[in-house]
């Protein structure tokens, strides 16, 4: 749909384009010169009470306005004056900590990190030269096999200096150390030159080896992680810079570090940090979804979803909520979200609620409905595609996880559920504008937006941007007039309403639906079989094909305009995000913490031990979640889990500690924005509509459900496999 502006200075009409889909709302036609007030209109609507001398001021002459501000008192001055002096502050203290990220790994050479491949058994140890480096700090990573047969055997590392004499050494036995040993010889009394590895089986052990020296900032790496973490979240949660750009600085900020540790990655190793299949799932989902905009299907399905509550608020939440958590316990809940978050705004728009807070109570239901399944949620994929096989214990089955955790989440979704009615019992679900108005402000964020986007063209769009600019004050100015007419005048029946919403809200390419649900039908049916060993598909493949299949069987010309609707910000989002998760991992950070409650769970006597491991896990899981992302903490998290399980010593079964794993990485998400996936992808799309779904907005209310839901879930845990001893 096209709509032309013509301003008094320009020579032709500028034609700004917008989708059918952004303006579906409001639906008008009208010459924008006809909304344009004159003086004498402007004085009317002062006399009225709807305009004050300050409005009518600011309206007819901004310029007048802004010359009145700035003489308006020394006080003022003084407060725009700190404000400059604030801002430049904060500009320059983030350009620094870059520079001197830059400046770090730009002076250190990258560790190419080479693995060397080598054997040993028992009475002929490996011995490796080292060479490349003058500290006296070593860190050591070694691969072992995997389900070593021989686990109560021992591998031995020595380190050597230049003259062969012994600097130190160390053992492990196989059961503990797994498949992977990462491990720091620090302080040592001069550069260590050589290692030797032995062990006492008496088979032959095949292994691979790495090794960098590091400086002595290795002993402060977890502190400067966690220095690192929380300057992102200061960034976001004061919203002091977009937080791709937080995440983008904080990937900086971590690399920098790394450098200085003589650990500096290579830009391979950078890039393949990414998880390139959640990119591409979101990517191709996108791209699905924005063909399906131009259908007219939301706004359908807002108008059937309104209907079916008979224009009970609570219940249209409670509905959407209970589909939101259904449909995410089969899907992952990231396309769920992507599916219903169009509709949960134009439902919204259309019937006058503010779409803010039914959104939040869609995502976060969303992700207590993934925990139900093996498939819902990224963590419990990696839970069950683990190999959980022990000498006491068999491996965990898709059947066997959904058993235990879905009648665990039927609890949590109940508790939580009350616990949102609670939290929102004085929110103003509803919006205070009457529908016209609501209308009105919605198509001057689309203007806006359009705007936006304009000001990349520099001079060239100056024009087109003066008639904008007076599109928006004319529309403005006409809200400004509208809150002077009694409500009384707009007040509508719900059968009235339902009526002109399904006049307005129909089906506009029928041919173009029938497609698209034909390919959404085949992704969601690869969705829910990729599992099948047969089919080598990942999800980020199959929405990728869905999206090519879908744009080659509708012909589309027009690929800027659809590629516009792609939240490309949330794209980096993620991608930076999982550098700098990474480079946290690599900093020891994560490990540290689950060294930290290995430790605790083993200073716990024997009766209590059980109880206070589960604890253990269920909580730390839940809070670490909410503030670093729960994939990379569900990975390091498994052999920690394995490894006390293993410990027969502890004598702990394994079972109960993986559904505590698992309950407590997916509630977990919903305490802070940034907790889950699901969480950035409904704050992007938000952000694209014109809404702010902003860190602490989020935090109010998904920290609270989050700590809830997480102590149902540690009753559940507890009643299960301490009351009643349901351990295999």
């Amino acid at each position: 749909m096209s709509l032309e502006l013509e301003g008094d200075h320009l020579d032709a009409s500028i034609t700004v384009d917008m989708t059918e889909t952004e303006l579906d709302a409001s639906r008008r036609q009208d010459d924008p010169g006809s909304l344009l007030l004159s003086a004498n209109e402007a004085v009317k609507y002062q006399e009225s009470g709807s305009m004050s001398v300050d409005e009518e001021t600011t309206l007819l002459n901004p310029k007048k306005q802004a010359s009145h501000d700035e003489g308006s008192g020394g006080c003022c001055k003084k407060k725009l004056t700190w404000k400059r002096v604030w801002q430049m502050s904060q500009k320059v203290l983030l350009v620094l900590l870059l520079l001197l990220a830059t400046i770090a790994f730009a002076l250190v050479p990258e560790d190419e990190g080479e693995m060397h491949l080598f054997s040993m058994i028992q009475g002929t140890p490996a011995a490796i030269e080292l060479h490349g480096g003058d500290t006296h700090n070593l860190e050591l990573h070694v691969e072992l096999p995997v389900n070593f047969s021989d686990a109560t055997a021992n591998i031995t590392i020595q380190l050597l200096d230049v003259n062969g004499t012994i600097l130190t050494e160390q053992s492990w036995i196989f059961g503990d150390v797994g498949d992977v040993l990462t491990t720091v010889f620090g302080d040592l009394a001069s550069v260590p030159r050589a290692l030797a590895v032995s062990t006492t089986s008496a088979l032959s052990v095949p292994f691979m080896l790495s090794y960098s020296y590091v400086t002595n900032l290795y002993s402060y790496d977890v502190a400067l992680a966690a220095v690192i973490l929380a300057i992102v979240y200061i960034l976001i949660i004061f919203e002091l810079i977009h937080r791709s750009l937080a995440a983008i600085l904080g990937s900086f900020l971590a690399i920098g570090v790394l450098s200085l540790m003589h650990k500096q990655p290579s830009l391979e190793t950078i890039v393949g940090w990414i998880d390139y299949e959640t990119v591409m799932l979101l990517f191709g989902m996108m791209v699905i979804v924005g063909v399906l905009s131009d259908t007219g299907v939301f706004e359908w399905s807002a108008v059937q979803a309104y209907r079916l509550s008979k224009g009970n608020t609570w219940t249209l939440v409670t509905i959407l909520c209970t589909i939101s958590a259904v449909v995410s316990a089969f899907l992952d809940n990231v396309t769920t979200i992507l599916l219903l978050t169009p509709v949960t705004i134009r439902i919204c728009h259309v019937i006058g609620l503010d779409p803010i807070p039914v959104l939040l109570a869609e995502v976060v239901f969303s992700n207590i409905g993934g925990t139900a399944t093996a498939v819902g949620d990224p963590p419990n994929v990696i839970i069950v595609s683990s190999d959980w096989s022990m000498p006491n214990s068999k491996d965990i089955q898709f059947a066997e996880f959904t058993g235990h955790m879905a009648l665990g989440i039927v609890f949590v979704s109940i508790g939580s559920y009350f616990v949102l009615k609670l939290l929102y019992r004085n929110e103003p679900l509803a919006n205070p504008d009457p529908p016209h108005i609501s209308d009105l402000k919605w198509e001057v964020r689309l203007w806006q937006k359009t705007r936006d986007k304009m000001l990349a063209h520099g001079e060239d769009a100056t024009e087109a941007l003066e008639a904008l600019n007076t599109k928006i004050e004319a529309i403005e100015a006409e809200i400004d007039g509208a809150t002077s007419t009694p409500d009384a005048l707009w007040q509508e029946t719900w059968e009235e309403r339902i009526q002109a919403m399904s006049l307005s809200a129909q089906i506009k390419n029928r041919g173009l639906l029938r497609d698209s649900s034909v390919v959404l039908f085949f992704v969601i049916l690869l969705f829910f079989i990729h599992s099948i060993p047969a089919i080598h598909l990942d999800l980020g493949w199959i929405a990728i094909l869905g999206a090519i299949c879908l744009l080659l069987m509708t012909g589309s010309h027009s690929l800027d305009t659809l590629l516009e609707r792609i939240e490309w910000g949330t794209l980096l989002f993620f991608a930076a995000l999982f550098v700098l998760m990474e480079a946290l991992a690599e900093l020891g950070l994560i490990e540290w913490i689950g060294d930290k409650t290995a430790s605790v769970i083993r200073s716990v006597d024997d009766d209590s031990r059980l109880a206070a491991a589960m604890l253990l896990v269920l909580w730390v899981s839940a809070l670490a979640s909410s503030f670093i992302d729960n994939i990379p903490f569900t990975t390091a998290m498994i052999p920690v889990i394995k490894n006390i399980a293993a410990d027969e010593s502890l004598n702990l079964p394994l079972r109960p500690l993986v559904w505590a794993l698992a309950f407590g990485a997916c509630l977990g998400g919903n305490g802070t924005l940034i907790g889950a996936s699901a969480n950035v992808v409904c704050a992007g799309m938000a952000e694209q509509a014109g809404l702010s779904l902003s860190f602490n907005r989020f935090f109010k209310v998904g920290f609270p459900i989050m700590l809830v839901s997480v102590v149902i879930a540690t009753i559940y845990l507890v009643i299960c496999h301490i009351a009643i001893g349901w351990n295999v």
